[in-house]
């Protein structure tokens, strides 16, 4: 008899996660698009067809695929979610300059932008943390709505950074100084958020806070187009 129950809990597990997968499967879709400067961008598209989104920049040690679980958790709340592969990783390539990763930032905006999205917001986890401040930077007025930093890499310029802009961080993390110096750069509207224990960036997700995590993101991307933080 136990055994019998032992073989259905598995069986029952293994049908709820087969669901789990093919559901994200079905709503994710490769695409691909230019940059400003002759590269080509490979993303992974959670589309809820909404009028806001977010371009997910991971951090040097993952890829577009390391963001699966928080994009279909945020399109399970509405948001489309564009997870770009960074020029040099994947299929993404680079254009005239290898490391103009800010291009590849701005290429997803302006992707988004053209599929009729009204509020892109950009969210960046340690090089890419670096990648989106300075997209940011360079975007046109109002190509970006809001900017999300975890557990970013030096910033050029955090001055020049114009908001709302969240900074998340572990508040014990090697990097917290620089980080929380950098925040007291960028002009308000502006909120800094330090969580428990030592973990970088996407590392969080790994953690007890990652709960806190994923939700600090999706109030904040969640707040009306005219608030300020």
């Amino acid at each position: 008899m136990c055994a019998r129950l032992t073989i259905a809990i598995v069986l029952a597990s293994a049908i709820v996660a087969t669901a789990v997968a093919c559901g994200e499967v079905s709503r994710r879709k490769e695409v691909s698009f230019p940059t400003a400067d002759g590269g080509t961008v490979f993303a992974d598209l959670y589309d809820a067809s909404s009028p806001d989104a977010v371009v997910l920049a991971h951090g040097a040690a993952f890829d577009k695929a390391s963001w699966a679980s928080l994009a279909t958790w945020l399109a399970g709340r509405g948001h489309q979610v564009l997870a770009i592969d960074f020029r040099g990783y994947g299929r993404s390539t680079a254009g005239a300059d290898a490391h103009a990763l800010f291009e590849d930032v701005l290429a997803a905006v302006r992707y988004l932008h053209g599929r009729g999205v009204a509020r892109v917001s950009g969210l960046g986890a340690s090089m890419g943390g670096s990648a989106v401040a300075e997209a940011a930077v360079r975007a046109a007025p109002g190509e970006i709505d809001r900017v999300i930093l975890l557990s970013p890499v030096p910033i050029a310029d955090p001055e020049h950074l114009r908001g709302p802009v969240l900074f998340l961080a572990s508040q014990n993390e090697p990097m917290v100084a620089q980080i929380t110096e950098e925040y007291r750069r960028v002009p308000d509207p502006k909120r800094l958020v330090l969580l428990p224990g030592t973990a970088h960036a996407q590392h969080i997700f790994a953690t007890e806070q990652a709960e806190h995590l994923r939700t600090t993101v999706a109030e904040f991307l969640e707040r009306s187009a005219t608030s300020r933080d």
